[in-house]
This record gives structure tokens, sequence and C-alpha cells, in this order.
């Protein structure tokens, strides 16, 4: 599939296999709590995931599509800049969970 409309300015790039395409939300410096405290970037944090938006999938993956977020250990992660934007490259196995419209309450997310 081609990834996101500010690619399309550019090559169109088609992913291959079960690769997902997502551009990361927010930025890697410092967050606010829900309550609205600044959280320093230095601040030292045991494993967190990250949420990122798919902007592109390959062929034979199965539970995402484009404009869905998902949730990813940014440790295993592959960056690469496309167009002067910086995206990251999964697989969909990395992918932990995903937060969409047209997922089922009642649905367990596994497939075998």
């Amino acid at each position: 599939m081609t990834a996101d409309a500010d690619l399309d300015s550019g090559l169109p790039i088609r992913l291959l296999h079960d690769r997902v395409l997502v551009r990361m939300e927010g930025s890697d410096g410092e967050r606010r709590s829900s309550a609205g405290i600044v959280i320093p970037a230095t601040a030292a944090v045991g494993k967190r995931l990250a949420w990122a938006t798919a902007v592109g999938v390959g062929p034979n993956v199965r539970a995402v599509v484009s404009g869905d977020r998902v949730l990813f250990d940014p440790d295993d992660r592959s960056e690469v800049e496309l167009h002067g934007r910086g995206y990251v490259l999964l697989r969909e196995r990395d992918v932990h969970a995903v937060a969409a419209e047209r997922v089922e309450e009642n649905a367990t997310g596994l497939y075998l």
C-alpha cells in the first residue's frame, strides 16, 4: 500500500510482507501526566511502551490498517526518514495493541 498523503509528494512507498510504518505521537522530550504535572525527559522510567499512528501497512498485515493507533516497544524499532520526516518501521508481531473504532468490545485480538 502507499503510505500516507504526506508521502504522496515523493516516490510512492510499498511496504512488504508484515511491515507497519508508523508516525510517532508527541516527542521524546518532556511529557505531562493526566493531572498536568510536567515530567522531564531525564526522569527514569521503567520499560515504557509508546503509541504511534500507522501510516502504511504491508500486504500480509492482518490486524492493523492505516490510521490505527498502535502500541509498541520503542526499544525494538527501526527508524527511517522519508521526505524530511521521521517514521518507525515495525513488524506486525512487534505491535502489542491496536486502538481503533472497528475493534470489537469482546474481541480477544488473537488470531491463530
